[in-house]
């Protein structure tokens, strides 16, 4: 079931909301059972036969987290080993499901081989469930998780505003909030902040995301094809395609905390104007921020970090980055982006240390702005790779967006140049028969959407008097846009949401479903 689509936001929501507070009244335990049965229930609406794996999942990997926490001293070989048996169990299922086609079909490209397996649909959301259950197990192993009600465990996993594309969770930040009374309780406040969030998620995907999408698939699509792509072409769908996911994300982000926030429960922040970062260091911590937070504490420092040298500390980021990429998606493409972003990390440290050896102060305001620029140019490179069904289609993009290809315009464009379009040909620009509108109304919505990236204020910063996350960044400079809650403010957020529903027409799925 998806958050943008009639059949959620007219009867599931408003059932399971209306239910949930009624048995709240009465019986905390049977509010929460009841929140965990829909919560499934969300999940079996897409495949109800992945039903029984999510469930067979959460009893495993509760069982074993039980026998964690209560299986002697921190530390123990026993505890050691059974949370490896754990982790390893997860990763198994994780890897047959998500990798098992991946794998064989590259031994049959490498070694000329045909064997076949029959095709594997992958799980909804079951790389989301799998890394919140190994940092439950890890936290269990630790010590750090305390409670263990089998009920608020189940809602845990399952909780329907994060199970399908995240965050990834922590046990401990979560259980505590199912536990206390006022969110079994109806609250004005959280059910209006609540709204006004998932008002503006809303708006930012099927208005927003899926109306540049259409600018960026044909581009990739001519460029599986074979199809010589221009310069203007390539970089029309790169930046439509990196606006779409940033919307599509920031969209889902905002959803989700807002559903949640209407039943009074904080989930973390995931999103946080990752455009805006004047180093791929901070564009990952604003970027997939519970995921970066797991790669960090569960991947990257049990591996050295930083304690071992610059030497291990660059090795060590790029295995997780490539280990980072290659959970996004079972292909090269995702492989060579996640090792592109290591390269970038590994690139930062060193000129970071070199910039600290020689005593330099923090950029200008002027210098910040190019690291912006810079910083935003790489990524869009490397989301070249993520949006590619394969890596000779990436290469034709970039080849595209480096000008080997040549630079072109449409005809129409020309016609409407004057005296501009002679000297555009004598420097090597050509003009091509067709395609004028779709090249305008591209363009249009970059232009439109790169100020919104870059200028305005995220969601976070706009509600923070009523902060509805568990974490909320210090504020930027923006203080024209505060959310309040006044008429002017109900009407904009009515006509954002009015927008938002009117465009529901046929709902599409949020980009990181598929990972």
């Amino acid at each position: 079931m998806l958050f943008n689509s009639i059949e959620f936001l007219f009867l599931f929501l408003p059932v399971l909301l209306f239910v949930f507070f009624r048995l709240g009244r009465y019986s905390r335990r049977l509010a929460a059972a009841w929140l965990a049965a829909g919560s499934i229930f969300f999940y079996g609406w897409w495949n109800p036969a992945y039903v029984g794996l999510l469930l067979a999942s959460i009893l495993f990997n509760y069982l074993v987290g039980y026998g964690l926490a209560r299986g002697g001293d921190i530390g123990s070989l026993r505890r050691r080993r059974w949370l490896l048996f754990g982790i390893a169990c997860n990763l198994g299922l994780l890897a047959y499901f998500k990798y098992a086609n991946f794998f064989i079909d590259t031994l049959n490209t490498a070694f000329g081989m045909s064997y076949g397996f029959a095709e594997i649909i992958l799980p909804l959301g079951i790389s989301f469930f799998t890394f919140t259950q190994i940092a439950f197990l890890v936290d269990a192993a630790r010590g750090e998780a305390k409670e263990f009600d089998f009920i608020h465990y189940v809602l845990f996993v399952t909780y329907f505003p994060h199970l399908i594309a995240g965050p990834v969770l922590h046990h401990k930040e979560m259980m505590p909030q199912f536990g206390r009374a006022a969110t079994y309780r109806f609250n004005t406040e959280f059910i209006t902040v609540g709204m006004t969030i998932f008002a503006l998620g809303l708006f930012k995907k099927v208005v927003l995301a899926d109306g540049v999408a259409p600018y960026a698939t044909p581009i990739f699509s001519a460029a599986e094809a074979g199809e010589m792509l221009s310069f203007f072409q390539a970089w029309g769908g790169a930046l439509a395609y990196t606006l779409q996911l940033y919307f599509d994300f920031s969209g889902y982000s905002d959803m989700a905390i807002g559903l949640s926030y209407m039943i009074g429960v904080k989930l973390p922040l995931n999103f946080n104007s990752p455009y805006k970062a004047a180093n791929i260091a901070e564009f990952w911590r604003r970027w997939h921020m519970t995921l970066s937070r797991f790669l960090r504490d569960y991947l990257y420092i049990p591996l050295g970090g930083n304690r071992k040298g610059p030497a291990r500390r660059y090795v060590n980021l790029m295995a997780t980055m490539l280990l980072g990429g290659l959970w996004h998606g079972a292909g090269w493409s995702f492989v060579v982006w996640g090792g592109l972003h290591g390269l970038y990390l590994v690139i930062h440290q060193a000129w970071s240390a070199i910039r600290q050896r020689l005593g330099w102060v923090a950029p200008s305001r002027l210098g910040r702005i190019a690291s912006v620029a810079l910083t935003f140019l790489a990524v869009v490179v490397a989301w070249v790779f993520f949006r590619a069904e394969s890596f000779s289609g990436a290469l034709s993009v970039l080849s595209g967006m480096s000008g080997l290809n040549g630079i072109s315009l449409p005809e129409a464009i020309a016609l409407r140049m004057g005296a501009i379009s002679p000297w555009l040909e004598q420097v090597g620009v050509t003009f091509a028969p067709g395609g004028g509108r779709d090249f305008v109304f591209n363009y249009l919505w970059i232009l439109a959407l790169l100020p919104v990236v870059f200028l305005t204020p995220n969601t976070q910063e706009i509600m923070r008097r009523f902060p509805p996350a568990s974490a909320n960044p210090d504020a930027s400079a923006e203080r024209g846009l505060v959310w309040a809650p006044q008429g002017v403010w109900a009407v904009l957020m009515a006509v954002l949401l009015a927008a938002g529903l009117l465009s529901l027409m046929k709902p599409s799925e949020f980009l990181y479903f598929q990972f």
